[in-house]
């Protein structure tokens, strides 16, 4: 039943998303050409509806059952409306964390969705207390506005956001937990019906309804799949979540570096960065897959090491092949490169 309803969601997905475009340009939320944007004429917004149809289509024939369903829902219609909203008019950035704010509230505090401890290694034990509701809420509002900031080019939020899917469902089989299980696959289906029109060159965007549904689902799916776990396996959803997460973060220290605001827009994410390099628009979306597939990997590797210091080395390894990376594209700036400039200094000693 379960590949069943992934693969109504997919058709359902296919055969929603043209009414759905039909509806973009109807209530004008369509996306203008700008210095900052790829595109070069209007373009449709508000693909991320026909995701969230599917996907309560799914969900409804599935009726996956938990004690956290009902909030996840009713945080997701929250979601959805903040992103409706802003793909017609574009609300200020006050509204829309308000949005995200108010959803993350629901799920953590009516529906009890919280890291409330954490196992330390040696048998010890960090109890959050107080912390557990504003670290949960943090995390929540922060993956969903990764996934946002990754929307920059045809098919790359879809596409991501469908490998961590494919990622946290197939750990979820192993930890045998159904209800994630279930969640993720019918997520996954509505994506990837939406990602053929949505693959470049893009006949719909998801605009921020699906950016910010994606990126609250993908959240909460992720804590619960791993929550009050080891020290070691709370870094899990942290790696399968590796492309959003080091973009957003070096986002912020490119802006710290160069003394602007936070959230002042650039064009300096990794997918320009890679357009930059000279890649086609193609390539540098298939390129950032085979990014986010590899995080997905290094995520079911990490969990299996049985040793604590296989798990650190497993980590450091992925850390230095994102120093790399990063100092080898630019991505905080094209001076930035303290371990390329070591190591071309070893090499002419």
């Amino acid at each position: 039943m379960l590949y069943l309803t992934l693969f109504i969601c997919f058709i359902s997905s296919i055969l929603v998303t043209p009414l759905v475009k039909k509806l973009a340009f109807k209530i004008g939320a369509t996306d203008k050409p700008n210095q900052r944007k790829v595109h070069q004429k209007i373009m449709p917004r508000l693909g991320g509806l026909a995701i969230f149809i599917s996907f309560l289509i799914g969900y409804f024939l599935l009726q996956p059952t938990s004690p956290y369903a009902l909030a996840i829902i009713i945080g997701s219609f929250i979601i959805i409306i903040t992103g409706v909203l802003d793909d017609m008019m574009e609300l200020s950035a006050k509204i829309k964390l308000s949005g995200q704010l108010l959803a993350a509230l629901i799920v953590v505090v009516y529906g009890g969705v919280q890291v409330q401890y954490i196992n330390l290694p040696f048998n010890g034990s960090l109890e959050l207390g107080v912390l557990s509701i504003p670290l949960t809420i943090i995390w929540i509002v922060g993956i969903t506005n990764a996934i946002n900031l990754i929307d920059g080019l045809d098919g790359l939020a879809a596409g991501v956001s469908s490998i961590v899917l494919i990622t946290i469902s197939g750990m979820a089989i192993m930890m045998n937990d159904v209800f994630v299980t279930s969640m993720g696959f019918i997520l996954l289906g509505s994506t990837l019906g939406f990602l053929l029109y949505n693959f470049h060159p893009a006949k719909i965007f998801m605009g921020d309804t699906g950016a910010l549904f994606l990126g609250y689902m993908i959240s909460v799916l992720s804590l619960l799949g791993f929550k009050n776990v080891t020290l070691i396996s709370l870094i899990v959803p942290v790696i399968i979540l590796g492309v959003p997460i080091s973009d957003t973060f070096f986002a912020i220290i490119r802006r710290i570096v160069k003394n602007q605001p936070l959230s002042a827009p650039d064009k300096s994410h990794l997918h320009h960065c890679l357009l930059r390099l000279g890649y086609s628009h193609r390539q540098t979306v298939l390129i950032i897959y085979g990014m986010s597939a590899i995080f997905g990997l290094a995520a079911v590797i990490f969990s299996q090491v049985q040793t604590m210091w296989g798990s650190f080395l497993v980590l450091a390894i992925l850390i230095f092949a994102i120093e790399i990376i990063v100092e080898k594209i630019g991505l905080v700036d094209k001076t930035y490169r303290p371990l390329l400039n070591m190591f071309q200094a070893l090499r002419y000693k």
